[in-house]
């Protein structure tokens, strides 16, 4: 190519480029969406930018946050020693409560029975395994654990530090390697079966006010009427909403002291922030063994009646696949 030629498409480009120029200004004054204005920025991409406020700080309700979601609040945070392992060999989950002062709590105060209780659990909602570990002299947590199966797993650590008069739910989410097939939830129903018990559900769930569910477990079509105490109480709920997995405090409605029986039915008050799919786990002890009973509930604001079906089911529910009541709690 001769250099006149060159010139020629030089001085071509060089004309193009001016009328673009030109013609993106006129756009820029027509146009007043080309300039970006912060205030019309979706609310998707400011949420990129910040985080929400309260996020991992402060008390979760008090921040219109529910427990769970935080690694950090109220100047305690979860450290994990690790967040990498292996699925199916068992190892050693180690962790402590950082205090304000940067130094692992070492004082707790017992809320049911326990100064600590662990709940693991992967992040589509199957696994749920309750815990109790154990804290040596300095602090540190750990218990013999097994993860079944590869996937993202979340950790809770729910708490009471002996300097506060609250308690604390922390999370945080570990790795694990593997085989990861993805477990859908059950669809909602007010009944399941786990180890032979038929456990029903009834109640009417309505986000942002205290709900009273009432679980009732039979055997063999004959109502358990001689339940152990289990934590302080008859059985031990814990609620998981779908998604971003906030962990719900729930109360039990009796207490339980140590030789005492009871059943068939167990009462918890509930609050549910939102409406949205929740998966309830539900501890109940029977012949020195704990069960889990897992159930799926859709809870709206208008306060829909779960009503358990007559007769009680026969068919198997999630909570019996494995990991679900067959895999021991350490409880």
């Amino acid at each position: 190519m001769s250099r006149a030629v060159v010139v020629r498409l030089g001085a071509f480009a060089g004309v193009l480029a001016l009328a673009f120029a030109g013609t993106f200004a006129l756009g820029s004054a027509i146009d007043p969406i080309a300039a970006a204005d912060p205030a019309q920025e979706t609310p998707g991409m400011a949420g990129m930018e910040q985080p929400a406020a309260g996020h991992g700080e402060g008390h979760g309700d008090a921040a219109g946050q529910p427990p769970g979601l935080a690694v950090s609040q109220s100047g305690y945070t979860l450290v994990p020693a690790t967040t990498f392992f292996q699925s199916s060999q068992q190892t050693a989950l180690r962790f402590t409560i950082q205090g304000p002062d940067g130094k692992p709590v070492t004082q707790y105060t017992k809320t049911h029975e326990k100064d600590l209780h662990l709940i693991v659990v992967r992040r589509d909602l199957s696994g749920f395994h309750h815990l109790h570990p154990t804290m040596d002299a300095t602090g540190t947590w750990s218990i013999p654990f097994t993860f079944t199966a590869g996937g993202t797993w979340r950790l809770y650590a729910d708490f009471q530090p002996a300097a506060l008069d609250e308690t604390l739910t922390l999370g945080t989410d570990v790795n694990v390697s593997g085989l990861y097939i993805p477990v859908p939830l059950n669809d909602p129903a007010s009944a399941t079966t786990v180890d032979g018990y038929d456990v029903t559900l009834a109640g009417t769930p309505q986000a942002g006010k205290e709900s009273e569910l009432t679980f009732a477990v039979s055997k063999d079509g004959k109502p358990v009427t001689d339940l152990q105490p289990y934590l302080g109480a008859f059985g031990h709920l814990v609620s998981l909403r779908s998604g971003d997995l906030a962990y719900l405090h729930n109360h039990p409605a009796e207490h339980a002291d140590a030789g005492t029986k009871g059943g068939p039915q167990i009462t918890f008050g509930t609050t549910f922030p939102t409406a949205g799919t929740y998966s309830l786990y539900l501890d109940f002890q029977h012949a020195g063994a704990v069960r889990t009973a897992e159930f799926t509930v859709r809870v709206g604001t208008d306060g829909t009646a779960i009503v358990p079906p007559t007769p009680q089911p026969s068919h198997p529910g999630k909570s019996s696949s494995p990991g679900h009541g067959e895999t021991p709690h350490g409880h």
